[in-house]
């Protein structure tokens, strides 16, 4: 039946995670489930946000279990994720959201919350895309379908930009959004990249402190001057900065790491994934 809706159809289902629904239920389940079991992925406070990585959940998708064990339950009205834009669009500007009215995955649709994208976007300079191939922001979407009670609205935002300015606008932007409703914020990163699992476990160690501090323009001073990596590393800052602005929430709660290799075997090219909870205590 035709809905009347303008739905974002996923370029991912198939290649990076199963485009058949009911596999997909099970996979994302049985990892939030094995994550549950956990008892130092358990924690006490009040949650406003998550990070969680973007990887195949061939890859990922243990940490991100992990991250969105600390959900898995509850309800709330919006979700509003920030992830970087990995891909060269035509567009222009260096925040972008979607121009359709909802996403698309084999666990159903997520709507976009119309109203509050125009409230965003009467604030920060936010360019309206459709059909693109952003993975960041819907990889997370059939996780948080599963983990959260239904009728959630997406708020998406990629970050083509990723300059502590423009981080600061956009969490600034994000905090005045959160005051209105019930919210999740999830900042969506990777962390580095293509380095010997022993290396990458030293630079993801250092950028992980930063983001456990709360310390948002250390997370982007570290990305550019590669003392350490995390290619949402503005997305990341946006979210702590939108936290400190209209939250109690001082620190994050680590709750996974791993890497690429940790599941395939081949350490000598790894990518690195973490998962952490922001809680007021």
């Amino acid at each position: 039946m035709n809905t009347g809706q303008d739905i974002r159809p996923s370029p991912l289902a198939g290649q990076w995670y199963t485009a058949r629904s009911d596999k997909l239920r099970a996979e994302v389940g049985a990892l939030i489930a094995a994550a549950l079991t956990d008892p130092s992925v358990a924690g006490t406070g009040t949650l406003h946000a998550l990070l969680a990585p973007h990887a195949g959940i061939r890859y990922s998708g243990g940490i991100a279990g992990r991250a969105f064990a600390q959900v898995n339950g509850m309800g709330f009205e919006t979700v509003l994720i920030v992830g970087p834009l990995h891909y060269a669009l035509p567009a222009r500007g260096g925040l972008l959201s979607s121009g359709h009215d909802a996403y698309q995955t084999p666990l159903g649709t997520v709507p976009i919350h119309k109203d509050m994208l125009d409230r965003l976007g009467h604030m920060i300079d936010l360019t309206l895309i459709r059909d693109d191939p952003e993975h960041s922001i819907e990889i997370e979407l059939p996780f948080l379908q599963q983990a959260l009670t239904p009728g959630f609205r997406l708020i998406p935002i990629m970050m083509r930009d990723q300059s502590y300015e423009t981080a600061h606008r956009l969490g600034k932007a994000l905090a005045a959004c959160a005051q209105k409703e019930r919210v999740l914020l999830v900042a969506s990163s990777d962390l580095s990249h293509f380095y010997r699992q022993p290396t990458a476990n030293a630079l993801d160690r250092k950028m992980l402190e930063a983001v456990t501090a709360m310390n948002a323009r250390q997370i982007i001073d570290y990305d550019k001057t590669g003392e350490a990596f995390a290619c949402g590393s503005g997305a990341i800052a946006a979210v702590i900065i939108a936290l400190q602005a209209w939250s109690q929430a001082h620190q994050a709660h680590l709750v996974g790491y791993a890497t690429s290799g940790d599941v395939t075997g081949d350490f000598d090219r790894v990518v690195g994934y973490g998962a952490a909870a922001f809680k007021e205590t």
